[in-house]
């Protein structure tokens, strides 16, 4: 098995989906956030969208944690963030060179068993949480603090960009990051996927899939905001409410809503 996907965060923009899916591609990794719980601008948009269109995704989580309790903390923050999404392919960690860079800035050691207790910590508590775990690294960072055991235990998306493959075991190979695809602007990473996530995911039970690959009926329309609006204003045309809408949508302070993102809204009230 080996099909085309991508990976995206708020750095590419607004993502045109329906042109990415025409392209070809068949499945996406999106960034839902990073460190402490920051989330990504763009995640909800993305998965939204991923989700109207049909293209299966999964997402990563940008380390910044200098110990095992900030990275099980930065795991809660990422399955909250996604919870409320169908997600088909893994929740991974990407942990790189900038982590540990970030780490030493703070003042604080970084090396390899700090790295490896890091990818456990989060790993681990994604999988109490009932997801499918991975984590994200390069070569060179592999071999600098990782070494091999840790894939014999989680799945690896691997970084090596090159036009060949170099056979290292792992279920996602990122091998470029000058991709151009449709749809979006600039630079893209691309990927090769060598594994069946989605039936693996379905047939566990994992990520709070069934079994059986299904559509469950959607019970919201997806609006796209424009300049200007509020969601008071939203809340009205709809006939809905304001705290209805922000619990839905996970919008921690009603007045921040930014032009771009896209929102769900009760589909029985919608006019």
């Amino acid at each position: 098995m080996s099909i085309q996907g991508l990976d995206v965060s708020e750095f590419q923009g607004e993502v045109d989906w329906e042109r990415v899916k025409a392209a070809g591609f068949q499945f996406a990794m999106l960034r839902a956030g990073y460190g402490a719980g920051t989330e990504d601008r763009r995640f909800r948009r993305n998965a939204s969208e991923c989700g109207r269109i049909g293209l299966p995704f999964g997402v990563y989580w940008f380390c910044y944690a200098a110990t095992p309790a900030e990275a099980a903390a930065e795991a809660d923050s990422c399955i909250r963030t996604v919870s409320s999404f169908r997600l088909e392919y893994p929740v991974c960690y990407d942990i790189e060179e900038a982590s540990a860079d970030y780490v030493r800035k703070q003042g604080a050691p970084f090396n390899a068993s700090l790295a490896r207790k890091l990818v456990r910590s989060f790993c681990s508590r994604v999988e109490e949480k009932g997801y499918f775990s991975m984590f994200y690294s390069s070569r060179n960072f592999i071999d600098t603090y990782l070494g091999n055991d840790l894939r014999k235990r989680y799945a690896l998306w691997y970084a090596r960009y090159s036009e060949r493959f170099d056979g290292t075991g792992c279920g996602i190979w990122q091998y470029t990051s000058q991709g151009s695809v449709p749809g979006i602007r600039g630079d893209v990473d691309l990927d090769r996927g060598f594994t069946d996530y989605p039936s693996i995911i379905r047939n566990a039970g994992l990520n709070h899939l069934s079994g059986r690959p299904s559509r469950p009926e959607p019970d919201y329309v997806t609006y796209v905001l424009r300049p200007g609006d509020t969601l008071s204003e939203i809340a009205a045309r709809f006939g809905t409410t304001v705290s209805e809408l922000a619990g839905l949508n996970h919008i921690s302070n009603p007045d921040q809503i930014y032009a771009g993102d896209t929102i769900r809204i009760p589909e029985k009230d919608a006019t």
